[in-house]
């Protein structure tokens, strides 16, 4: 909110400094048009110089010392153009030269006390204290106005634009400050919405992986008690209750994702999976009894979120595997190339069908489709009733 403010403060004061310094500009070219005499310009040419630097200071900084340099230099300026172009200063130029006070000469005043001056209305306008500076700003105009034009008859002309001019750019200055504020707000709403949205997603991404990890390790190992451990030594199944304890004690402690391919999801320069993560599966079914063949590469290259994804849909397959398929065997050949990296999960066993797969089925759809697919690779599965099972993970580097 802090930056939206101080973007507000520049903007009416980028809006200010535009508006008086084409003002004064004018102004200065009236008078030199409508009053060439050089004393003159030399007389009031301080005054434009001192109005110029405030006005470009206006913007830049808070304080309030560049406005009410504004305000003074310009209202000096319009007081020397004016009493200088009526003859009051003649004697100071020389021989009086008759110059006749022309509209030239009147709308130079008229520019500096309703535009030059007037501008930095609209940098008061954006708290009570700056509101009360303004008002007491417009008073001292309105009153050296009416003193400059006294009797004359461009009093209700200039007088007319000062009001005018004053409103309007206090107005504009108003406007422009709320609308600012109204984006900011809305600006600061949409970032926490974002960041709500954002935890909600982590939040549900957590839980998924939670379930998966679950679905893949503690459930497997309880269900194979569950059948008194067939096939499996006491060893076996004593190691793979000490991993699934790591693993419920890690998803209860991490706050965030858990990595399980053994790199740092925050550390994306490695080489990726090291062939010792490969070996941790094979180890694995090796003491489930499930004989793994495999081929092809050793290692695997990918960005860590991409290697847990991988890893463990490759572990799930093999987990169907030694659940469903009825053999005790599979072949894994892993390959890759400077694009992506697949790998080929085959069995011989009863084989299934994968479009009669129930949609609460997480071991299918969620931890291999699902999880790889989240992940921005793709799973494919080619199975049918007594034929055997084909699934093909391929992950993009």
């Amino acid at each position: 909110m802090e930056r939206i403010l101080k973007q507000r403060d520049r903007l009416l004061g980028i809006s200010a400094r535009l508006v008086g310094l084409v003002c004064t500009g004018a102004s200065l070219v009236l008078v030199v048009l409508s009053d060439p005499r050089p004393g003159l310009l030399l007389l009031v040419a301080p005054g434009y110089a001192l109005l110029v630097v405030a006005l470009i200071r206006i913007g830049m900084t808070r304080a309030m010392l560049w406005p009410a340099l504004a305000v003074g230099g310009g209202l000096l300026t319009a007081v020397l153009v004016r009493l200088g172009t009526i003859g009051v200063f003649d004697g100071l130029f020389g021989e009086p030269t008759p110059f006749p006070v022309s509209a030239g000469a009147v709308d130079a005043v008229r520019l500096l006390v309703a535009g030059s001056v007037a501008a930095v209305s609209i940098v008061l306008t954006i708290s009570l204290g700056r509101m009360i500076v303004l008002v007491g700003a417009f008073g001292v105009t309105l009153i050296t106005t009416i003193v400059l034009f006294s009797g004359d008859a461009a009093l209700g002309l200039v007088g007319a634009s000062v009001l005018a001019s004053w409103l309007g750019l206090t107005v504009a200055g108003s406007v422009l400050s709320a609308a600012l504020l109204r984006a900011a707000r809305r600006v600061s709403s949409i970032g926490r919405a974002h960041r709500s949205e954002r935890q909600a997603s982590e939040t549900e991404a957590q839980r998924r992986q939670g379930a998966r990890l679950l679905h893949d390790t503690v459930l497997a190992t309880l269900t194979l008690l569950a059948h008194s451990g067939v096939g499996v030594s006491r060893e076996a199944l004593r190691r793979q209750a000490g991993d699934d304890a790591r693993l419920l004690r890690q998803l209860r402690l991490s706050p965030g994702p858990i990595s399980v391919s053994g790199t740092s999801h925050a550390d994306t320069s490695g080489d990726g999976l090291k062939s010792d993560s490969l070996q941790a599966i094979r180890a694995r079914f090796e003491r489930l009894g499930l004989d793994v063949s495999w081929h092809g590469a050793g290692t695997v290259s990918l960005r860590p979120d991409r290697l847990d994804a991988f890893l463990l849909a490759l572990s799930e397959c093999l987990e169907n595997v030694r659940r469903h398929s009825g053999v005790e065997e599979a072949h894994v050949t892993i390959t890759d190339d400077e694009a992506s990296v697949r790998a080929l999960v085959t069995d011989n066993g009863v084989g299934f069908e994968p479009a009669a797969v129930p949609a609460g089925k997480l071991g299918y759809r969620e931890s291999i489709v699902g999880r790889i697919e989240e992940a921005g690779g793709t799973a494919r599965v080619f199975s049918a009733q007594g034929s055997g099972t084909t699934v093909v993970l391929e992950m993009p580097r």
